[in-house]
């Protein structure tokens, strides 16, 4: 159960607080069953409703501070995708960002990088699919760090680089 001004993460839509957690009084909606009220941070104007039986799998706790930093410190060690297919890339790709799992973006982030630089000493431009992923991956892992970091987040890849520099 998640609590009352708790930052979750939430599908697609990235942190969320949790405003509130009642019953809907909408037409058509189980009047006994409890929903989280759900502010997306960088959605404006978003709510999201969730109910609170649903699968776990659908929501999770925010990062917290030691945790942010615990995997920002492993980044170098989180190996990249296989991706034997570049057919299969978008599936791939999409299978991560489903986990909402940071360790899953960092992947995606670190192999797009790494086939983005390959394609550009090639003379190549970055693939539409690489490109969309890789700023979605960003924007997902970038917006939870920033909560635990308390920075904002333009400042999340500066200290990122900083941290792993700094090493």
């Amino acid at each position: 159960m998640f609590g009352i001004g708790e930052y979750v993460i939430c599908g697609n839509k990235g942190v969320c607080v949790v405003e509130n957690i009642t019953t809907l009084n909408i037409s058509g909606v189980d009047k006994e069953r409890e929903y989280y009220i759900l502010k997306p941070l960088y959605m404006t104007g978003s709510t999201v409703y969730v109910p609170v039986d649903s699968p776990k799998e659908s929501m999770r706790k925010a990062l917290v501070r030691e945790e942010a930093e615990k995997l920002i410190e492993s980044i170098p060690e989180i190996p990249l995708l296989v991706i034997t297919n570049d057919k299969l890339s978008a599936q791939t790709y999409k299978d991560c960002i489903k986990t909402n799992d940071c360790e899953d973006l960092v992947r995606i982030i670190k192999t797009i990088y790494t086939r983005k630089q390959k394609r550009l000493k090639a003379g190549r431009k970055v693939t539409a699919v690489d490109a969309k992923y890789f700023h979605l991956a960003e924007e997902n892992l970038y917006g939870e760090l920033a909560v635990a970091l308390n920075i904002s987040r333009k400042e999340v890849e500066g200290y990122i680089a900083e941290a792993i520099d700094g090493k």
